[in-house]
């Protein structure tokens, strides 16, 4: 019986998760097997896989055969590099020790570039949120300050036709104060003037009689001047 390492679909619609399991080669890919050896969740970053490495590695030393995908996942958890170190202790190239020695190195410098990995998934996650939540804080920023300008243009809009209207009561009242004005000081004019005109008719009445005065004067003391210069001439 020819035996096939591969995978089992399991999960749901676009969400699967599969088992990696032992199967007679002739049955369906989701039908009967012969062992689960593992687990296969590719909806995580990275992968998740679970291995049950001794148990690979003997179906590996019976004959069976990956099939690519089954194999990628052997190689990541080790199976291939521990089935390739066994054969070389049966040979007698190296010891169990060395054997031992080797992949435990091995696996401490693979755990350590996956640690590092979920490190730098985790730092860019982080990065991404952080840029994210800053996005949202500024837009956020921006909106509030919108409906604080919408809400000042609209006091200022409504503002503005009551002081259109003040402005013009203003120059109503201004308009009306005028003309009162007028009628209040022309009359007070009027008065003055009908107040002083008798007196200046007296002033110019009297300034009148006295030059009147100094003129019959003047020809009163002219005559006998001129009498004497008349009788002068006939002497």
């Amino acid at each position: 019986m020819s035996v096939k390492i591969r995978l089992q679909r399991h999960g749901k619609k676009g969400k699967p998760f599969y088992w990696v399991v032992a199967a007679d080669a002739r049955s369906k890919r989701d039908g009967k097997y012969l062992e689960k050896i593992g687990t296969y969740n590719p909806n995580t970053n990275p992968a998740t896989v679970e291995l049950n490495l001794d148990s690979a590695v003997q179906w590996l030393h019976n004959g069976a055969q990956p099939t690519d995908t089954a194999r990628a996942i052997l190689s990541y958890k080790g199976a291939l590099l521990k089935h390739h170190l066994d054969g070389g202790v049966r040979k007698g190239a190296l010891t169990q020790e060395q054997a031992d020695a080797k992949l435990a190195a091995w696996l401490d410098e693979k755990s350590g570039k996956v640690d590092s990995k979920k490190e730098g998934l985790s730092k860019a996650q982080a990065d991404a949120k952080a840029k994210a939540l800053k996005a949202e804080k500024k837009v956020n920023e921006d909106r509030i300050a919108a409906a604080k300008q919408a809400d000042a243009d609209l006091i200022a809009a409504d503002s503005a036709p009551a002081v259109e209207e003040n402005e013009e009561v203003a120059d109503v009242a201004a308009e009306a104060e005028t003309p009162a004005v007028e009628e209040a000081e022309a009359p007070a004019a009027e008065e003055a003037v009908a107040e002083e005109a008798p007196a200046v008719e007296e002033a110019t009445e009297e300034a009148t009689e006295e030059v009147a005065d100094v003129a019959a004067e003047v020809s009163t003391e002219e005559a006998p001047a001129a009498e004497e210069g008349e009788e002068e001439k006939e002497a």
